[in-house]
């Protein structure tokens, strides 16, 4: 694993002399979640400074109670903070993509045009499918919600539905297809940490993955009809009629969408695709709109403030720009801190190692990674630690019990890489907040599939179905399963 920058090291590998007892690594968590729950609570506080907290508790527990040098402490927040790089990164260019866009005609255009196509009864179905086709394409839920997922949120601003319901159908599009494709990273990494063939890996995921978003569509559909069975015409004409004096609005402005999926799909990372996708706003900008070359760069500096006479469009084709977002990078920079100080320390380790004694099943061990994997996200700050973490802690107990590595990397993915975006300050999280301009609190409850993917995995871990063993046989039951190792 040493290509993709992990320093991760399970229970055993940590020196004996520095390894926490169960005990010590549950200071640092108490601690932390106490802090969190005071000062979001009690005192109102956003999440970054009790994070804060969290990292000096975490840094005094290894320093004076475990003997962890200083430097050793550092190492492990630079370790840390270089895993999440590339999403810092990322949310950079974010911020400054979207104002690129809404200036370049790009997202008004796809405002215009999906408001005459869609109704507010489809909708939401109609968004998780085509942010589910979206990610599979690309194989990124990140470059999918920033993109198709804004202008998705203006549309369904200007049909009336409450914008917490787009932000849930376009999450769980975005990561239906990030779970569903070999394109995506996290499904690459979760195949390569447990040893699982990719396409295995993919095959597997599939099953629970398709069943969640059929539910999903299911529910979203039942929500459209709750919302209205009339299309606002009036509210739609005075968008369009807004629009369309504020930008030229043609198929030339579509070519930041081109340049971007092109790129994705001709297999360009994220960063260099979103940033190729910045360049080509710019450049729409000056050809389309009539922009100036400073006017167009300092949009994507400073953000967009449209005065186009109608509060909606205005609201809608509000953003930020670079300047704006020091509040959800540095969320995440002191996330991602703590992540690596809790790693370091072997709290992360020894939390896991622990939950060892208490699998005697495979229902139990299905559980113990799908809760292991969650937990991570809200430890570590990221989704990456979400799959090597547990991947790394359980590989062995699953090839005591029998059972194929896909059942691991299946796991390590439905609890833990569709359920990052729920937690505030994990990079997903706080990423999902800036892009879509809705908070994890508020579209959690229309998130179905970070609910539903958990869900089918847990059942298929109480009722065997699913679950794969070494010699090709696939479980009828799993419930009281016991390990292989010592049965003879």
């Amino acid at each position: 694993m040493a290509e993709l920058g992990f320093a991760t090291r399970s229970y055993e590998e940590i020196p004996e002399e520095r390894r926490p007892s169960m005990g010590q690594a549950l200071v640092p968590i108490v601690g932390m979640i106490a802090f969190l729950t005071v000062g979001a609570v009690v005192l109102g506080l956003d999440p970054h400074m009790p994070l804060l907290w969290g990292c000096v508790l975490t840094g005094l527990v290894g320093r004076y109670w475990l003997g962890i040098t200083w430097d050793e402490l550092f190492d492990g927040v630079a370790d840390s903070l270089r895993m999440g790089m590339q999403a810092l990164l990322i949310l950079f260019v974010i911020y400054m993509l979207i104002p690129a866009w809404i200036g370049a005609g790009t997202i008004p255009g796809l405002i215009y045009y999906g408001l005459g196509l869609l109704s507010p009864v489809v909708f939401l179905p109609a968004t998780a499918l085509i942010a589910t086709v979206s990610a599979f394409a690309i194989g990124s839920s990140w470059t999918t919600a920033a993109t198709l997922g804004v202008a998705l949120m203006g549309i369904g601003g200007g049909l009336g539905v409450p914008a917490p319901m787009t932000a849930g159908a376009v999450l769980t599009g975005a990561y239906t297809g990030d779970k569903i494709t070999p394109l995506s990273d996290t499904t690459n990494l979760a195949a390569a940490v447990t040893n699982t063939d990719l396409m295995e890996h993919v095959n597997t995921m599939r099953v629970g993955t398709g069943l969640a978003l059929a539910i999903a569509l299911v529910a979203y559909a039942y929500l459209g009809l709750q919302i209205t069975g009339e299309i606002p015409v009036e509210r739609i004409e005075t968008i369009q009629s807004a629009l369309l004096a504020n930008y030229e609005i043609n198929p030339l402005v579509f070519l930041p969408l081109a340049v971007t999926f092109g790129l994705a799909l001709a297999g360009y990372p994220a960063l260099p695709t979103l940033v190729g996708g910045v360049f080509a706003g710019v450049a729409t900008m000056l050809a389309v709109q009539g922009v100036g070359f400073t006017s167009a760069w300092e949009i994507a500096q400073a953000g967009t403030s449209p005065a186009t006479g109608t509060d909606l469009v205005d609201e809608l084709l509000a953003s930020d720009g670079l300047e704006g977002s020091a509040w959800t990078v540095s969320i995440v920079v002191v996330a991602l801190s703590l992540g690596g100080l809790l790693e370091r320390t072997g709290t992360l380790a020894a939390l896991a190692h622990g939950l060892e004694r208490f699998i005697h099943s495979v229902a139990g061990l299905t559980v113990a990674t799908g809760v292991s994997a969650f937990a991570m996200n809200g430890l570590a700050g990221q989704q990456y630690m979400s799959i090597v973490i547990p991947s790394m802690t359980f590989q062995g107990v699953y090839e005591e019990f029998g059972l194929e590595s896909r059942n691991l990397s299946r796991a390590v993915e439905a609890a833990g890489t569709t359920t990052s975006v729920l937690i505030p300050w994990n990079a997903g999280g706080a990423f999902m907040t800036a892009t879509l301009g809705v908070s994890p609190l508020a579209y959690a409850p229309y998130y179905f599939l970070g609910f539903l993917s958990p869900a089918i995995l847990f059942v298929m871990g109480l009722t065997g179905w699913g679950i794969s063993y070494v010699d090709g046989i696939e479980a009828d039951a799993g419930i009281g399963a016991e390990p292989t190792v010592g049965d003879d």
